[in-house]
């Protein structure tokens, strides 16, 4: 499973800091990181989740109120 998230879409409410520990905030941006992802296009960071987290990112993405999170399965399926 894989997350990938879109920093330029990102207004800083942080709710998925607080779902998830994979995000963090940066309070001098303003905005959410994902420490440990690959930036694959400029502002959007991707990164696979640790075994045993999956559900904590699925939670992390369902709470962004900008859709700035997408959650992919194994396939590269969309989940969230």
């Amino acid at each position: 499973m894989r997350i990938e998230f879109d920093r330029n879409t990102c207004i800083g409410m942080f709710q998925c800091v607080d779902e998830w520990d994979g995000f963090e905030e940066n309070v001098d941006d303003g905005k959410a990181d994902l420490p440990g992802a690959e930036e694959t296009e400029e502002g959007v960071f991707v990164l696979e989740v640790p075994d045993g987290e999956e559900f904590e990112a699925e939670f992390a993405a369902r709470v962004c109120p900008v859709d700035a999170i997408a959650v992919f399965d194994d396939d590269g399926e969309q989940i969230v």
